[in-house]
């Protein structure tokens, strides 16, 4: 009898097919994002259910829903949230500033878990404004990001790019005093191609002294113009709201991969069109967690016998503090490379 049932599984193995994994790394979550994820744990452990957060804390549907089972109520808007003593956490993708002006009004208890390498920008806008600049933002139209940074500076005092002929349509612009910014989640080559479309008119622009593309999106879409361009087909594991994950999907057609697929859990995979592939590369959006990627990994293993290869093309190590109303009072004094920007900690091309 277990001759017999080892005598199956044996069978079942060889029927598998092989298929080769190819890992990017790094993938998954990067350090404004486990901030942001931390803030909102910490203030339940410290505060106690229910936690507000205004906007989905990151653009993934998993880790909102994992929040919410612990207390974590998420509105849109702050008029959603009553009266409360309990903290309101503003999401790493950052808020126009009167979002914070609403806070302070109401004196709601605000903790902003906007990540640091966001806040970045919007302090080289501000300073771009303060010394008579305009100000150009190279961004997508409606993403959080770029609403929370068209909003530091009074209206009319940025204007929003998205396409090389954007650039070309600009009027009404000073064009020997104009700066750019952009969003810190695009795709590295579309922002190359945006900041050559801005200096070709406009040559004198000032721009920051490092990219505004944060190194976490940099780092997974050079994994994956490293491996698109030898698998058969690649899986982005991310939420299809998530700028980042859409960016890696798209690095990876441009980069030759003929199948890319955004998912985020197993059961979105469309198994059929992987049925023939020998090889696969897989990588998450930095707004996903690893446990997504393990269990497509064990949905890929149920159904291949794989041979999985890890690419790596850069080790990160950046960590960023909690906000300062969650860090533990004995620990402040000795935390480095803190989130709060000065004037002076903003670096700007030229000066």
């Amino acid at each position: 009898m277990q001759a017999a049932a080892s005598s199956e599984l044996s069978a079942e193995a060889q029927e598998k097919p092989k298929l080769r994994i190819f890992l990017c790394a790094p993938r998954g979550f990067c350090a404004g994002v486990v901030r942001a994820i931390d803030a909102v744990e910490q203030a339940l452990r410290i505060y106690g259910a229910p936690v507000y957060v205004r906007h989905e804390i990151v653009h993934n549907k998993y880790v909102v829903e994992g929040l919410k089972a612990k207390g974590a109520i998420f509105v849109e808007e702050l008029d959603e949230i009553p009266d409360t003593t309990k903290p309101v956490i503003f999401s790493a993708h950052g808020v126009p500033k009167s979002i914070h002006a609403e806070a302070q009004t109401r004196n709601i208890f605000a903790i902003d878990a906007t990540c640091p390498l966001v806040t970045k920008v919007h302090r080289e806008a501000e300073l771009h404004f303060k010394r008579g600049r305009q100000v150009i933002l190279v961004g997508h139209a409606g993403h959080p990001e770029v609403v929370g940074t068209l909003g530091q500076l009074p209206k009319g005092s940025i204007h929003l790019v998205q396409t090389p002929e954007d650039v070309e349509k600009l009027e009404g612009v000073d064009e020997s005093n104009l700066a750019y910014v952009t969003q810190t989640t695009l795709s590295i080559d579309d922002t190359r191609s945006m900041v050559d479309a801005l200096i070709r008119r406009f040559p004198n622009i000032i721009g920051p002294h490092k990219e505004d593309i944060c190194y976490a999106t940099t780092n997974r879409q050079e994994a994956v113009k490293r491996i698109a361009p030898i698998v058969d087909a690649m899986i982005v594991v991310g939420s299809s709201n998530s700028s980042n994950s859409q960016r890696l999907r798209e690095v990876a057609e441009r980069s030759g991969c003929k199948l890319a697929r955004l998912v985020l859990r197993a059961e979105d995979v469309e198994w059929d069109l992987f049925k023939d592939a020998s090889s696969v590369g897989i990588t998450a959006g930095a707004s996903a967690p690893e446990v997504l990627v393990e269990e497509i990994m064990n949905a890929f293993a149920e159904r291949f016998e794989l041979d999985v290869e890890i690419v790596s093309t850069a080790d990160e190590s950046v960590f960023f503090p909690l906000p300062r109303q969650l860090r533990p009072s004995a620990g402040v004094t000795d935390l480095k490379d803190l989130p709060d920007f000065e004037e002076e900690d903003v670096e700007i091309h030229g000066e």
